[in-house]
């Protein structure tokens, strides 16, 4: 059985991702990073019911809880809790840019690959999507390109990086999980950027969330203020 290291933040996204890959068979190791965001506790949560959810199954799955916020300390972002007010709107829109987090997934990318070198896993596998290129410089191709090179690099070629939603959108990535057996769960999950146990509706990444539901006419289940 293959192993592999992904980074679960609770989201619809690395959901898909841990349902995707239990589903071809891995034994899945999920990391949960604390770093200080402004939602990381909730999204931690999120990301210890889901790992529940599929060990209750009997699926390989385990966790592994990170804490690296004292790195972001100093760090410029209004994601995090030192940053200012989370922005309303669509995730395209400019405003948006600020929940960029400078160097992230480089960090838990690296981290990650660390992990998955000691424990033998083949790959690190990134929920990286199309709709999130136009904000993020960490999760375009060029960049993964780099990442993957780099990483085959320090490993002497042990530990590949993998991004099997690349091309996805929110609405595709939730057709897939929909599909899965079991169905990815969706109700478990926490796509919401602000520190509040419900989700605020009006995030760029509530708002995408929303359209990705309504786009399959289905009924989203988790709790909006």
């Amino acid at each position: 059985m293959k192993k592999i290291v992904i980074g679960l933040s609770g989201g619809m996204d690395s959901a898909t991702l841990l349902g995707l890959l239990l589903g071809q068979g891995a034994e899945v190791h999920c990391c949960t990073f604390y770093y200080g965001s402004k939602h990381n506790k909730w999204e931690n949560r999120a990301a210890e019911n889901i790992i529940d959810f599929y060990q209750f199954k009997k699926f390989p799955v385990f966790g592994h809880p990170i804490d690296i916020s004292t790195i972001f300390t100093d760090f410029s972002s209004n994601l995090l809790l030192s940053g200012g007010e989370i922005p309303q709107g669509h995730y395209e829109e400019e405003s948006m840019k600020k929940t960029v987090v400078p160097g992230r997934n480089m960090i838990f990318a690296s981290i990650m690959a660390g992990l998955a070198e000691s424990i033998g896993a083949e790959s690190v596998a990134l929920g990286v999507h199309s709709g999130d290129h136009h904000i993020y410089p960490d999760c375009r191709k060029d960049f993964i390109s780099a990442l993957y090179l780099a990483i085959s690099k320090s490993t002497e070629g042990k530990v590949q990086v993998i991004t099997p939603l690349i091309d996805d959108n929110k609405t595709s990535i939730l057709e897939r999980g929909f599909l899965m057996e079991p169905k990815v769960p969706y109700g478990l999950t926490r796509t919401c950027y602000t520190d509040h146990p419900f989700a605020c509706g009006k995030c760029g990444s509530c708002v995408e969330r929303l359209e990705a539901f309504e786009n399959l006419k289905i009924k989203d289940l988790i709790i909006y203020q």
